[in-house]
């Protein structure tokens, strides 16, 4: 009878030890699937910010081809002489103004995307630093040159005016010319601006409640919803807002297809605008739930 028990008892010891190890192998597969799960955040991640860096670069290395491009315009009008069309010139020289301004813009968004990454290469990082001053130094470069072209517009102007003017009266009207295509010049900018302008916001039923942006589960329906609580963006350079929650919805339409709710390695979220123009074809203003 001892014997038995001694014989059932080990039995049992050997029973436990499989189960412990079962759990053991069990616990160290979930740590795995952990880790790995982990790693390929922090991969998808990476790429994500490396495409939101090079979709940038893109983006201003085309707006200074098509500023290029419209100095050629501009110069090869200047040649005509009488045949000048200065009506083309004005709309050159004011799309060149708001490329300027949308490419300042960039640059500007290129440096925050550069602070805000996880990118641990610190050579690409160098690299990518160093882009930025060059097109830093290219936007001084264009300005400058923009500058001269206006001052060469401006002398020919004054040429032409000589012809059939006396010299007492010249510079009233060149300044008066200047003043009003200056004018119209910051009249299309902020056109232009407007134009492209966005409007989101990002809080928790509660705080979009107060504001009188969610009412009862519809979005925007109240006429006085307070409109100082959502941030103004321009939507040729805001594509990615980090929303620093691990729950996100968005409330207001836009397309699917046209943006990403991306998790970092921490579980949080970052909408990714990829498709502006259609994100932001059904409404302007963008609306999203976190917790």
């Amino acid at each position: 009878m001892k014997k038995i028990v001694i014989i059932a008892v080990a039995a049992f010891s050997l029973f436990m030890g499989a189960c412990d190890t079962k759990k053991e192998k069990e616990a160290g597969r979930d740590s795995s699937a952990a880790t790995i799960d982990s790693l390929q955040q922090v991969i998808a991640q990476t790429q994500n910010e490396s495409n939101d860096l090079m979709g940038t670069i893109e983006q201003i290395q085309e707006g200074f081809r098509q500023i290029s491009e419209a100095e050629g315009r501009v110069s090869t009008e200047t040649k005509q002489g009488e045949g000048t069309d200065k009506q083309a010139i004005q709309e050159n020289m004011a799309f060149i103004q708001r490329t300027l301004r949308l490419n300042r813009d960039l640059i500007a968004n290129l440096q925050q995307q550069l602070r805000s990454t996880n990118q641990t290469n610190g050579k690409m990082k160098a690299t990518l630093e160093e882009m930025v001053a060059n097109f830093n130094a290219q936007l001084e470069e264009k300005s400058q040159q923009i500058e001269a072209l206006r001052a060469e517009l401006a002398a020919k102007e004054i040429r032409i005016a000589e012809q059939d003017e006396q010299i007492s009266t010249l510079s009233e009207n060149v300044s008066n010319l200047a003043a009003s295509n200056a004018q119209k010049e910051k009249t299309v900018a902020e056109q232009d601006k407007e134009l492209h302008s966005a409007w989101y916001v990002f809080g928790t039923k509660k705080e979009l409640r107060e504001q009188k942006i969610l009412e009862k589960n519809d979005v925007l329906r109240s006429r006085d919803f307070n409109r100082d609580y959502f941030t103004k963006i321009d939507l040729r350079v805001t594509k990615v807002i980090k929303l620093y929650s691990k729950r996100a919805r968005l409330v207001t339409s836009h397309p699917a297809g046209s943006y990403s709710l991306d998790r970092d390695s921490q579980g949080q979220y970052t909408l990714r605008i990829t498709q502006p123009e259609n994100f932001w074809s059904v409404s302007r203003y963008l609306v999203i739930i976190v917790k």
